[in-house]
């Protein structure tokens, strides 16, 4: 599955003509596997939103510089599964509050908004934001409407709200934001429904060449029936959730349906969540040499406080498991950049936009938490120390700080 990366052809919405000075990031050493840098120490030239330059020694007298020694200086993180409609759902969470404590300059929401209520994703939320906005449209034409502590309706629960035509209407017609068809299967998310939801959505992503992003919770179906349904291109969500209905075995192996959709090109996220994070079974299966594809927090109303908490929280638990420290920023940049077709993103390349972070090592003890409550402890982790998008730098209320 081919997208085109499109970002320069089109105005994108909320961020518009947002440009800066020009600055110089100096001292950083640079991390972005895509362009072929390794803890490189190189300098970088940001312009009119854009990296004009990259090289040794480009300290100017003339130029505003931002010290980042010490620090690793990558692409801005692209969260790939967020719940960011808030004020219009009940699961939803503001962007602008964890973006800079994270890194994170590109929110993806995962299925929030329905045909019948996507527009005020645009309006509201995509069109007033400092932050870069995409999503994945719900099959549900209600999207995800019923999510609280003290009540849990399932949008897929009523097949009625399973309307393929508006689905894929209202996703033609907004192709600048929709990169994906979301799904949630599962006794909690879709009654006796979710076989049913994943056929739709399948069909949909198909008809309109997008990835469909699925989630399968407490059976039915199957987490083996849901992977027999996706396609090359498509997500598995929560791929380190906890049992039952897993991938992997009671003998720790990886269920043989994971190993044939991995073959296929189905691609695994994160999807940290309040539920969809289980510290043994992803170390089960890094272990088998099965590393997610994209790390990303599900964010929600009820996983922002914890235990997901932000994208960043969530690199850090995997690298504490033991992932590669490059293989993880390449999961929360470069390959959620080309799920969504703005390749641009995730890169350090000249002339891409300025979507930068800087991050350091913090040598202190910490202890994370998982969605079941289990604990690893750590003697470093990251933390972010500068989060810039389309060149201006994102202040801690999530606004970009222009000039």
């Amino acid at each position: 599955m081919e997208k085109p990366d499109t970002l320069f052809a089109i105005e994108i919405v909320g961020i518009g003509n947002s440009v800066s000075d020009t600055i110089l990031i100096s001292n950083g050493r640079l991390l972005s596997a895509v362009d072929n840098y390794h803890d490189a120490p190189l300098d970088i030239v940001v312009s009119d939103g854009v990296i004009k330059e990259i090289g040794t020694d480009l300290k100017s007298s003339s130029l505003p510089e931002i010290d980042a020694a010490g620090g690793i200086v990558s692409p801005a993180l692209i969260d790939l599964h967020t719940h960011i409609y808030w004020g219009a759902t009940s699961l939803g969470v503001n962007a602008e509050h964890v973006a800079s404590r994270s890194g994170t300059g590109t929110f993806v929401d995962a299925g929030s908004a329905g045909a019948g209520n996507f527009l005020g994703f645009r309006e509201f939320i995509a069109k007033n934001s400092d932050l870069r906005c995409f999503a994945f449209l719900n099959v549900s034409f209600a999207g995800i409407f019923g999510f609280g502590k003290s009540l849990m309706v399932g949008e897929g629960e009523i097949g009625r709200l399973l309307h393929e035509e508006s689905c894929q209407q209202v996703a033609e017609q907004n192709r600048d934001l929709i990169i994906g068809i979301k799904v949630r299967a599962g006794k909690k998310a879709a009654g006796e429904n979710g076989a049913l939801a994943i056929e739709i959505g399948r069909r949909i992503a198909e008809k309109l060449d997008l990835p469909l992003m699925c989630h399968v919770d407490a059976h039915p179906p199957s987490i083996q029936q849901g992977l027999d349904y996706l396609q090359e291109g498509d997500l598995l969500t929560h791929c380190s959730k906890p049992g039952p209905n897993t991938v992997v075995d009671s003998h720790k192996n990886a269920i043989p349906e994971l190993l044939k959709a991995i073959d296929r090109g189905v691609l695994l996220d994160i999807g940290h969540g309040m539920g969809g994070f289980d510290f043994e079974v992803c170390k089960i299966m890094l272990d088998l040499g099965i590393k997610p594809d994209t790390i990303s927090s599900d964010i929600h109303a009820q996983s922002v406080d914890g235990p997901a908490f932000d994208q960043l929280t969530t690199l850090n638990k995997l690298i504490a498991l033991g992932m590669p420290v490059v293989d993880g920023f390449t999961a929360c940049t470069a390959k959620p950049a080309e799920i969504i077709g703005h390749s641009e993103l995730g890169s350090l390349a000249i002339g891409t936009p300025a979507d930068l972070a800087i991050f350091k090592w913090q040598s202190s003890p910490k202890t994370f938490v998982d969605a079941k409550g289990q604990t690893l402890d750590t003697k470093r982790h990251l933390i972010c120390d500068r989060l810039m998008v389309a060149g201006n730098t994102i202040g801690k209320d999530g606004k970009a700080e222009h000039g």
